[in-house]
């Protein structure tokens, strides 16, 4: 009995089993494809990973010189100072007692009979005349290992619309080092208007320069090459140059050396002496003093002058000469330049007033009552000393709060000041019976 109640239900559980197995095997339908809204998402997909990949690498090229400063700091090129050179006779070495100038005699007469004894014994030859020059081709090879040719390019258009390059030379020198690229002075109008600026240097080869800074009163500019543009052998070959003094009293009759392109073409030289230093060309708000030889040279002539000691002591410039001497090689003391020269380097422009001045004389002081101070000859026009009132026989005596005793200290403060700074102008202006103080405050201009 028990038998068969169990048989009975195992052939109902084989029986269950088989209908689950049957709804199990039932077929699943696969939901059909929608081809559109596939390609709708495969599209969006692909824009979307290109926007992102555009966003991600716009943000890398805007943060990654910002992180590369960060995690490696470039170091700004170094400030560029010229120190003045003075050789002045100090007071004290123009007196002498009476023990020194019975000295002096004596050397004298030692002196002289020591010469007349070389002048009797001595005979100069032909090749003590060359030997001479070839120690002053020493002189000036030295100095070219600091002079290169500066090559301006720009495109133009002749009279039948074809285009052309044009290209302007003048000599360069070499004249500072701020730690990233090498400096180089040269006449503005080769470069001032080029697309492109290329250095030849004395062993011939080139690099591309960029233009620093120019002048307007000087015409000079300076230009940079970097260390990365410049061959390793040339770096070794070339050198900084050695500026010296062009305010030595013993300047005069001394022998010098013309280099750079003082008959008008690249590499010439030419030996003479200075016949002239004291003649003051006047600009707006400086003074340069010029510096004449007995060198017959180009009127186009550029480079410099270099005395015995390999040392520069004037920028060749023929533009103030006159007629009768118009091709007599004349340059620019270095000495007065130097602070021009300084600005320009570390590409800081150059302000303006706008005023023409002398110093005021201790006869004009004594006979006339002029203060001392810069005395104004003459205003530009527009300028902003102009446009506040300064007029000419103004007598400038203060410039904020730093006495100005003569036109030299006048030109001093203005090269320690910026375009768009003000100053406090303190000047003395004559009225009926005396002269009576003004103030003027005073916003400087760009030099244009």
């Amino acid at each position: 009995m028990d038998t068969g109640n169990n048989k009975g239900i195992e052939e109902e559980k084989s029986i269950v089993s088989e209908k689950e197995f049957e709804v199990i095997k039932e077929k699943i339908k696969e939901r059909p494809i929608n081809r559109k809204q596939l390609l709708k998402r495969t599209i969006l997909t692909v824009s979307f990973a290109i926007v992102f990949g555009l966003i991600a690498c716009l943000t890398f090229l805007v943060l990654e010189p910002v992180f590369s400063n960060w995690l490696y700091p470039e170091e700004d090129p170094k400030p560029v100072t010229f120190p003045q050179v003075e050789e002045e006779i100090l007071p004290e070495d123009m007196v002498q007692t009476d023990s020194q100038l019975e000295e002096n005699v004596e050397d004298t007469e030692e002196a002289q009979v020591i010469t007349e004894t070389i002048v009797e014994k001595v005979e100069l030859e032909i090749t003590d005349y060359q030997l001479l020059y070839n120690k002053l081709y020493a002189v000036a090879s030295e100095c070219n290992k600091s002079l290169v040719t500066v090559t301006g390019v720009k495109s133009d258009i002749d009279w039948f619309n074809n285009p052309y390059e044009s290209k302007g030379q003048v000599s360069g020198l070499i004249i500072a080092d701020n730690g990233k690229s090498l400096l180089i002075l040269a006449d503005k109008k080769a470069v001032e208007e080029a697309e492109m600026i290329n250095i030849t240097f004395s062993d011939g080869t080139q690099a591309k320069a960029e233009l620093v800074g120019t002048d307007t009163t000087t015409g000079l500019a300076v230009i940079s090459v970097s260390y990365e543009l410049i061959d390793q052998n040339t770096l070794n070959l070339v050198s900084l140059a050695k500026l010296g003094s062009s305010n030595a009293v013993s300047l005069p009759g001394s022998p010098v050396i013309a280099i750079g392109s003082p008959m008008g073409n690249r590499g010439s030289i030419a030996y003479g002496m200075l016949t002239s230093v004291g003649n003051t060309i006047n600009v707006v708000d400086n003074a340069y003093k010029t510096m004449t030889t007995d060198i017959y040279g180009s009127t186009k002539a550029g480079g410099v002058i270099a005395n015995m000691k390999g040392e520069v002591i004037g920028i060749i410039n023929m533009n103030y000469n006159q007629e009768t001497t118009a091709n007599l090689i004349t340059a620019l003391g270095i000495t007065e330049l130097k602070k021009t020269i300084e600005k320009l380097s570390n590409a800081k422009q150059i302000a303006y007033l706008g005023i023409f001045g002398i110093d005021v004389t201790q006869q004009a002081n004594v006979e006339l009552g002029v203060p001392y101070g810069a005395y104004v000859t003459d205003i530009s026009i527009d300028s902003p000393a102009m446009q506040h009132g300064i007029q000419s026989g103004d007598v400038i005596v203060k410039m904020d709060e730093h006495a100005i005793e003569d036109y030299n200290a006048y030109i001093a403060n203005m090269m320690n000041l910026e375009p768009e700074d003000t100053v406090t102008l303190t000047i003395m202006r004559q009225g009926q019976d005396e002269y009576r103080e003004m103030t003027f405050e005073i916003t400087l201009e760009k030099q244009e």
